[in-house]
């Protein structure tokens, strides 16, 4: 095989364009500038979802030194070998098992089942209401399955692929649910067909599909599906069309929205595509925005389905919760530093004071060794790469190897948010990357949330994880619903 050509077909190590790219030694940013192509659809691309049009691949495979046929050849083996995990493709797991719930459930709480559950973040939200309990939760990866046990004891924690799981295996011994919330990957969404066609065993169904089959056994009161805003419009609209009619045609009348967690106190600027299904006849009402952020904007682009505020009554809302807000009381580091104590030289936020709770000692308060070339970057690091002097740096998206604004909530963490490359992750004041710990409360995780696996591997989960705070006010307008 040349440097840069592929393995065979049917070979498990076959060079997607991610691949071939990390051979090559190439950044992302680097590959998308020599190839021309829109960043967007890079990460799609590489994500395994459908390959753009408009010469893209012949464009890439130019620069990647192979044909146009190998690389579709390679995505082809990619979609079709791989399953979807985390916001990118992972291999499935070596082994699956089960934990079984360390307590038992209390009466008088609303039973949930978490599909793709991830570390819990979502249904510990809903936890956080003091309505809901959760039962049951499924995931591919066992790190993930491993947090999300340890967090919630009253719940079998299930680690395998959903594809090879019964509904009534997934069920056994768990009270049944009667909220099913989850968050399938977005691979497969432009895949959807119409719901009559689907059994439980067909090979050809795609996660999405499963968690409709689950909610369409199960049939709880209400359901709950969160995803990325990119579902808007992917396939030019489609893929939504298309999930809706499946819910519909299950029986349960749909409401969906775009939500601003900053618009809710969480010191960040993450949106999520949400939707909520009830019983017919019942009327889901979206829970109104608590904090107001100047001049937020949405992703949801030309569709209106978001909740904003109007500023004709900012006035009666809290500003949004800043950066600074949530980790002025964790103490200073340099480079390779770590703590485990607090600062009692500061009165904590309202916000601090909510995340720390009862605890004594600081975990995860960590930050990234870092070379002395980066550190040069980030003595010079602004709140965009064009603040760095020309030449330190040879490409990046704009918000590469930048600080984050003191004053303003955080933009969307990525999984990579301890490395300066990553998106706009460095410390507003000190020379380092942002530590796990300060992830988490930009995050909204408590710090008594127990994250469990290596550094890396809990970095990953803090980044991926859906914010608490999208389950507990999801769940509070819920609550109201069912009661």
């Amino acid at each position: 095989m040349e440097k840069h050509g592929l393995m065979k077909a049917g070979s498990r190590g076959s060079q997607d364009i991610r691949s071939l790219r990390l051979a090559a030694g190439l950044s992302f940013g680097e590959l998308a500038q020599r190839a021309g192509v829109d960043e967007t659809d890079l990460r799609k691309a590489e994500r395994g979802l459908d390959l753009p049009g408009n010469g893209f691949v012949e464009r890439v495979a130019v620069v990647l030194g192979v044909t146009e046929g190998d690389l579709r050849q390679a995505h082809r083996q990619l979609q079709q070998m791989a399953t979807p995990g985390e916001g990118y493709l992972t291999a499935r797991p070596e082994e699956t098992f089960v934990r079984v719930a360390r307590k038992q459930p209390k009466t008088g709480l609303v039973p949930i089942l978490d599909l793709f559950c991830g570390t819990g973040g979502f249904s510990y939200g809903f936890e956080q209401t003091g309505n809901y309990q959760v039962v049951c939760g499924i995931d591919l990866l066992p790190d993930r399955i491993a947090t999300f046990a340890v967090n919630h004891a009253a719940a079998k924690a299930i680690c395998c692929d959903i594809k090879s799981i019964s509904i009534d295996e997934l069920c056994t011994g768990c009270p049944k649910p009667e909220v099913v919330i989850g968050g399938p990957p977005c691979q497969g969404f432009s895949s959807i067909r119409p719901f009559r066609t689907l059994t439980e065993r067909d090979p050809r169904n795609n996660l999405f599909e499963y968690f409709a089959l689950f909610v369409d056994a199960l049939r709880p009161r209400c359901f709950v599906m969160e995803n990325v805003v990119g579902l808007l419009t992917n396939q030019r609209g489609r893929s939504l069309k298309g999930v809706l009619s499946v819910f519909e045609n299950v029986g349960y009348s749909i409401s969906w929205r775009v939500l601003n967690a900053a618009l809710y106190g969480l010191p960040q600027r993450r949106e999520r595509f949400i939707l909520v299904g009830t019983k017919e006849g019942v009327t889901f009402e979206w829970p109104e925005p608590t904090h107001y952020l100047k001049g937020a904007k949405s992703m949801a682009g030309r569709f209106g389905q978001k909740c904003e505020v109007s500023p004709l009554f900012c006035d009666d809302l809290k500003p949004a919760n800043t950066v600074m807000g949530a980790i002025h009381d964790l103490p200073a580091l340099a480079s390779g530093e770590s703590a485990t104590d607090y600062r009692d030289d500061v009165e904590p936020t309202d916000y601090e004071r909510q995340l720390r709770g009862d605890c004594k000692v600081l975990t995860l308060h960590e930050a990234t060794r870092h070379s002395r070339k980066m550190l040069e970057i980030i003595k010079h690091a602004g709140y965009n790469i064009s603040s760095l002097p020309k030449g330190l740096v040879s490409s990046g998206f704009s918000s590469c190897y930048s600080r984050l604004e003191p004053d303003l909530p955080s933009v969307t963490l990525t999984v990579n948010f301890v490395h300066p490359a990553s998106n706009k992750c460095i410390h507003p004041t000190q020379d380092r990357a942002l530590t796990p710990r300060e992830g988490a409360r930009l995050q909204g995780f408590p710090d008594a949330f127990e994250f469990m696996g290596t550094r890396a591997q809990i970095v990953k989960q803090i980044g991926n994880a859906v914010p608490p705070l999208f389950g507990r006010i999801i769940g509070n307008s819920l609550a109201r619903l069912i009661e």
